[in-house]
């Protein structure tokens, strides 16, 4: 199920979080697909799975969404990752909130932009955003947590 849906669910007190401030460059999307992947390591859940293999591909997606959409010069992008009972939350904040997202309808053939929120949709639970301030908003999805194991 790929629902969207506008507001952040409300986390448990208990969730466990990693968080860190990435440049708007295509370094700073390299780099939150690593440190993503790296993180779903430390927290126990077993690389070539289908969870691992999600993490990575949302977090690329979100990453190059407020790359090429987020962007405010001089500022930076922030990516969370939050260890729940059943789901991975992949967060990316940035500094647009007048620049919602928004999941087209298939784009052309030929088309070489338009299906990162698509692939999202595909792989979370649930997805969405939650604009928090004037200055930014947040794109969030949540990743069903698969047993160990599960290849993709």
């Amino acid at each position: 199920m790929n629902t969207e849906v506008q507001s952040l669910p409300q986390l448990p007190p208990s969730t466990s979080m990693f968080a860190v401030q990435l440049s708007y460059t295509p370094r700073g999307a390299r780099l939150a697909r690593r440190i993503a992947v790296q993180q779903r390591a430390d927290w126990g859940i077993l690389h070539a799975t289908a969870t691992s293999h999600a993490v990575a591909i949302v977090t690329s997606e979100l990453a190059a969404n407020a790359i090429t959409h987020g962007r405010t010069p001089g500022r930076d992008f922030r990516l969370a990752l939050r260890l729940l009972p059943e789901v991975i939350r992949v967060e990316v904040t940035d500094t647009r909130p007048d620049r919602l997202p928004c999941a087209r309808t298939t784009p052309a053939a030929a088309a070489t932009s338009g299906r990162g929120l698509l692939l999202v949709g595909a792989y979370a639970e649930h997805w969405g955003y939650t604009v928090n301030d004037q200055f930014t908003k947040t794109v969030w999805a949540d990743l069903t947590r698969r047993p160990h194991g599960q290849p993709v």
